[in-house]
């Protein structure tokens, strides 16, 4: 019995030495199967980023060429955005590229003004020395308003006054919706919209 006993003790210690070791190759192939496939995991990742998926800081937009005679970006459409190029940042890798910071990659649409040819300082000057004869109103395309201004001399002068601040404010604008030509730098008016994305400072009072 005790030959027998010994017997079992032996199996038993060599079983458990058999599955310690195959415990141990598992986790060796383990450990040499991930170090093989890591790198192209990775690089699958990189190739996967798309450039038009880029962060703001990630790339960088070239500025649209602006027209010197009408003083707007060069293929404004009527919705005022233009297309320009952009570039990823150096070191930068998407679409499977690394990129050096010199090569265009993707093309966004950026705010622009579009004008159809009507000046902003001919507007004016019209508006204070003939507005009350309705030249301004027929100058940016309002033929009703002109002739009711002729007729009535400025509505009594109070339309040639009212009208004078109001296109000094670019507030009045041309008939078909388009913005004043003037200096691509100069006093031009934004108007400021609220949306869901508007930052709200906090109040540290």
């Amino acid at each position: 019995m005790s030959v027998i006993h010994g017997l079992s003790n032996v199996s038993k210690v060599c079983w458990t030495s058999s599955f310690t070791t195959i415990q141990h190759l598992y986790i060796v192939f383990v450990i040499i199967v991930t170090l093989e496939f890591l790198p192209c995991s990775v690089a699958n990742v990189l190739d996967s980023v798309k450039c038009r998926d880029l962060q703001l800081g990630q790339y960088v937009c070239q500025d649209p060429v602006i027209d010197a005679t009408m003083q707007a970006a060069v293929g404004c459409s009527p919705n005022r955005l233009v297309t320009v190029n952009c570039m990823p940042v150096p070191g930068t890798v998407c679409d499977g590229t690394e990129y050096n910071g010199t090569t265009s990659a993707f093309t966004r649409e950026v705010p622009c003004r579009y004008t159809t040819g009507y000046y902003y300082n001919t507007t004016l000057l019209l508006s204070i020395f003939l507005g009350m004869f309705g030249l301004d109103r027929l100058y940016l395309g309002y033929p009703a308003l002109a002739l009711l201004k002729f007729c009535t001399v400025g509505l009594l002068f109070i339309g040639h006054f009212l009208d004078v601040i109001l296109i000094a404010m670019q507030v009045v604008g041309p008939a078909d919706g388009s913005d004043y030509i003037l200096d691509y730098y100069g006093p031009a008016l934004h108007k400021s919209t609220i949306d869901n994305y508007t930052y709200y400072m906090p109040n540290t009072d």
